[in-house]
């Protein structure tokens, strides 16, 4: 009866050695893809922010040109022509050696696929927006200027920017990052 009994104990170990062996490379490809999994969404995540960032900043940059580019300007931000008494200034280059209008258009949208035909306050926006490597061909420039006298000292500015994120790895969605800025004009 005991040698029975030793059989019995010792035939599982010998099953069990084999049953042990493909053990730690299944636990070290479910842990290989765990660890890769949360490096590419955190990846994913840094440039989410990162792309937020960007055009929080070029929304606030648009608002500075705003303020600063008042209609006493040569070169106004948008709603009125640039003084006569300016002569032959030089206009600023600041997107691929191009200046902005000299006499804007009023449109208050415009997408970053048509920056030449933006006033030139959503023309600084994608400006500032290129320089960060985004495509900003799919991102929306809204301007406003909600008091009732366009550009003038005092005035209010809103600045909105709309950018489809396009994800770097196949996600059902597709966020739209939206951000806004405001300011007052001062010149």
């Amino acid at each position: 009866m005991k040698t029975m009994l030793n059989r019995l104990r010792r035939t599982p170990r010998r099953w069990q050695a084999r049953a042990d062996e493909g053990q730690s490379q299944i636990e070290f490809i479910l842990s290989i893809l765990t660890i890769m999994f949360t490096i590419f969404w955190t990846w994913e995540v840094v440039l989410a922010v990162y792309t937020y960032n960007v055009l929080s900043d070029a929304a606030k940059e648009g608002v500075r040109y705003a303020i600063v580019h008042g209609s006493n300007n040569c070169y106004p931000s948008g709603g009125a022509t640039a003084q006569s008494s300016c002569g032959s200034v030089t206009a600023p280059t600041l997107c691929n050696g191009r200046s902005p209008n000299p006499a804007p258009d009023n449109s208050t949208s415009c997408t970053g696929a048509n920056l030449s035909a933006c006033n030139n306050v959503a023309w600084t926006v994608g400006c500032y927006a290129q320089l960060s490597l985004h495509d900003i061909s799919g991102m929306t420039i809204t301007t406003n200027w909600p008091d009732a006298s366009l550009n003038t000292a005092g005035s209010k500015v809103n600045i909105v920017v709309s950018y489809k994120y396009v994800p770097f790895l196949a996600l059902p969605i597709t966020p739209t990052l939206t951000t806004a800025s405001q300011g007052r004009v001062v010149n």
